[in-house]
């Protein structure tokens, strides 16, 4: 059967790391836009509702307290429209770098980040715990698969999401700049899309965040 064309609005947003309420209105702002652009789902950037890198914000349960709150929030704000929201999340009293499906205010999924940087900026091991699943959901006809950022830059998890039933990748990232970064990161991403032979929907931070810059 012939499937309706999919329309996915990427939000690439300049996140404030810690100003949760703020991020959140942003996200919400996104919302708007996408649905009146007539997006099917909204993409937004790793760790888009805390901001990266939190860092130690990320070792106090009321921020993630304060995480969920807004999440909530967002979850109401999703009237006729998927969202897919990067944030940190407690799971059974564990941290999780986490993204969190959303359609007409209800959550339907959730992935939690496999692959945990630490080297360079990142230091994620020391915050969270790595999930292990993949995420595969349904939406418009479509099985569409969840990575964020790293688990992209090693074969396993999109493999897994591949094996899952997933025909189409959405890719959260929080990814810094360094020099040549562009066309390391293209390659990465041809790299994976050669092996699993599905499309990918990369959406990176933009701005920055004292001395990271996004691209």
């Amino acid at each position: 059967m012939h499937k309706p064309p999919l329309t996915v609005a990427v939000a690439q947003l300049n996140l404030i790391v810690g100003d949760v309420a703020g991020n959140a209105d942003r996200i919400i702002a996104a919302c708007g836009e996408a649905r009146a652009a007539g997006g099917d789902i909204l993409l937004t950037p790793e760790l888009a509702l805390s901001g990266y890198p939190p860092e130690d914000l990320l070792l106090r349960p009321d921020f993630y307290r304060a995480c969920a709150r807004e999440l909530g929030r967002i979850v109401e704000a999703t009237e006729g429209l998927c969202v897919v929201v990067g944030h940190p999340g407690e799971v059974s009293g564990s941290w999780y770098n986490m993204a969190t499906v959303i359609r007409d205010r209800t959550v339907i999924a959730e992935y939690r980040k496999h692959l945990l940087p630490n080297y360079e900026v990142f230091d994620e091991e020391r915050y969270f715990e790595p999930g292990d699943a993949p995420c595969v959901f349904e939406h418009c006809g479509y099985r569409i698969g969840v990575t964020i950022c790293a688990d992209l830059w090693e074969p396993a998890p999109s493999a897994a999401a591949r094996e899952a039933g997933a025909e189409l990748l959405l890719a959260l990232n929080a990814s810094p700049y360094h020099m040549d970064k562009q066309r390391v990161r293209v390659q990465v991403l041809r790299d994976r899309v050669s092996e699993i032979r599905l499309p990918v929907l990369y959406c990176n931070m933009v701005g920055g965040q004292d001395e990271l810059v996004f691209d």
